[in-house]
């Protein structure tokens, strides 16, 4: 067991507190609580936080080059925010009308692979957006598309069925973007909860969060479970590492709309203090297109 605690940052009672994201420039956290439509931001050196957006859902957002966040929403939808702003970027995507955005993720040159989550009658999809705006299928057939990361020395990437309780992980060619050779990382024991958010840190190794399974994990090369970190609460979405020497944990949960009894801090977010540090996510680097360049 992991000897740091987890210390509760801020409680908005999240239904799916989700996507923690460090923001370099600001050296802000933000998080978003999906089907609620909002967005948060913390001041780790004011420790003040606040709610930032409210609107339609955001399943989860990149950083821009430019500080801009680009926001993933329902009916595949994407949306450049800046200081309350919205400037859209792709206005749908034809076969996710009825689904949303789940987890996404910068890739090193600034494209976003961003996943579609599953509903009782159809797939969640696995797409790739390219910074000129095009938008590229790469998986279908997904229970739950969700954390995602990119390996140290880019030649492979990891990504999340959650459905399946399978993290997988495929070579990645980072000059097309391109994802192949699909194969299984680690497989969770269905009392572990589910793989949810994933993040990388700065020794390579794969962080976990454990939907239904109270706990953050460390995995190891072979995919077995090297450290785990409890939480005071069960349904544990997502993990990235922040703070100027990205040693801060920060870690989402949900469930805040409707706690189990006696249960208090379902849907905060919690910080944990590391020995060991993350690494910054790529930004992205989606052109905003011509007609919004006045805002």
């Amino acid at each position: 067991m992991h000897s740091h605690q987890p210390e509760l940052i801020a409680n908005y009672a999240c239904e799916t507190g989700e996507n923690p994201l460090w923001h370099p420039m600001q050296r802000r956290l933000y998080w978003t609580d999906i089907p609620a439509g909002r967005l948060f931001r913390y001041d780790p050196a004011t420790k003040r936080h606040e709610q930032c957006y409210e609107g339609r859902p955001v399943g989860g957002f990149t950083i821009q080059a430019d500080g801009a966040l680009l926001l993933f929403m329902d009916r595949g939808t994407v949306m450049r925010w800046r200081d309350g702003e919205l400037t859209t970027v792709v206005e749908e995507i034809a076969a996710e009308r009825e689904l949303r955005f789940n987890d996404v993720i910068a890739d090193p040159r600034g494209r976003v692979f961003c996943g579609i989550v599953s509903d009782a009658g159809e797939k969640g999809r696995l797409y790739r957006l390219d910074p000129n705006g095009a938008v590229e299928l790469l998986l279908g057939g997904i229970g739950c598309s969700n954390g995602m990361a990119f390996a140290r020395d880019q030649r492979s990437f990891f990504y999340t069925d959650s459905l399946a309780h399978v993290i997988y992980v495929f070579d990645y060619g980072v000059e097309a973007g391109s994802i192949t050779n699909q194969r299984v990382f680690a497989r969770l024991d269905d009392a572990d909860g589910m793989p949810d958010g994933a993040t990388l840190d700065s020794r390579g190794r794969l962080w976990s969060a454990l939907w239904d399974g109270a706990s953050v994990v460390r995995l190891r090369e072979d995919g077995s479970v090297a450290e785990r970190i409890a939480l005071p609460t069960g349904k544990v979405s997502s993990v990235t590492f922040g703070g100027d020497d990205y040693r801060d944990l920060y870690i989402t949960t949900a469930g805040g709309n409707a706690p189990q009894p006696g249960d208090t801090m379902a849907g905060g977010l919690f910080r944990v203090r590391m020995d060991v540090a993350g690494v910054p996510e790529f930004l992205s680097r989606i052109e905003v297109p011509v007609h919004a360049a006045g805002d």
